[in-house]
């Protein structure tokens, strides 16, 4: 199967070179039965993040089209606009058409209350707008967050210390879809300043958390009558993403921790270890069937109808 992106997107030669089946929307005819997936990136690397979720997706083996999204209501200063112009598009431009899921990266404003958040009105909307289109939506990060303050008022806390490095998530639900094949527990990337709690969730019987550790809390909850998607953690992360992070704040101020369970005996100079990349392939892989099945029902049902 193919990964279908916005034509002339730099992931696309990245990914060719890597030796995945990547196409341009224009290079050849698109397949009916393709998935259309659409992302809001509000990270501020912009090409970065393409890159890692056109990877993660073009690894499932699914026919999928990327859409990739930004807000109409703020201008991203650290993306070059005309890499903004040429590939992406506002959710009003997108939302009438025939749609498969929704996904929404992590923004660097978890320390911001959320209404103090530039584009909050216009998050809010599009949340509302994917509700009422029944669209499978995978949430990341502060993006999960976001979305639990949205519906259900649960609110997010300051960390003491950043929560940073690859930690191991225990399986709480061995019959969740979305986890088939990641075995008891599983690593997983962490970098976030901020958590949401377990005991919030204790008062919404249709959240359900399928993964979490001691160390970093929670990993991943499922909101079963929508089937949304919480995910806290960084599963799309590459192989040096933590290692990149890490460099970054240690030139900001000199002292940042290593984070946890990353380098190859702690030592930087031996380089990091990707140890989460086939958790990474089975999640995404379970999030795309679990997609497309729910499709074919639904679809099933309106022919019977």
């Amino acid at each position: 199967m193919c990964l279908f992106l916005p034509d002339n997107l730099p992931a696309t030669l990245t990914l060719r070179d890597e030796g995945f089946n990547v196409s341009g929307l224009s290079d050849s005819e698109l397949p009916i039965e393709r998935l259309r997936i659409a992302m809001l990136n509000l990270m501020p690397n912009k090409m970065e993040t393409e890159l890692q979720f056109s990877r993660v997706l073009a690894k499932t083996g699914f026919a999928v089209e990327l859409i990739l999204l930004k807000p109409e209501t703020y201008v991203c200063k650290t993306a070059c606009p005309g890499h903004l112009e040429a590939f992406y598009k506002t959710w009003d431009e997108v939302r009438h058409e025939p749609l498969n899921g929704l996904i929404i990266t992590g923004a660097p404003v978890e320390t911001l209350p959320f209404p103090e958040v530039r584009y909050w009105d216009e998050l809010t909307s599009i949340l509302d707008s994917s509700r009422e289109m029944n669209l499978e939506c995978l949430f990341i990060c502060w993006a999960a967050q976001a979305a639990l303050r949205h519906f259900h008022q649960v609110p997010k806390h300051p960390l003491q210390e950043k929560a940073f490095g690859v930690f191991q998530q225990q399986v709480l639900q061995f019959g969740s879809s979305y986890l088939h094949g990641m075995g008891a527990q599983f690593p997983c990337p962490v970098s976030r300043h901020t958590e949401i709690r377990w005991a919030d969730l204790m008062g919404h019987p249709d959240l359900q958390v399928l993964a979490g550790s001691q160390e970093a809390g929670l990993c991943l909850v499922e909101e079963r009558k929508s089937g949304a998607l919480y995910m806290f953690n960084h599963l799309e992360y590459g192989g040096e993403t933590l290692a990149a992070e890490y460099r970054r704040d240690l030139e900001r101020d000199g002292s940042c921790p290593l984070p946890a369970n990353c380098f190859r005996y702690d030592d930087p100079d031996l380089g990091p270890e990707h140890s989460w990349s086939a958790s990474s392939d089975a999640f995404f892989t379970n999030w795309l069937r679990v997609g497309s099945r729910r499709r074919m029902a639904a679809s099933f049902v309106g022919s019977a109808a």
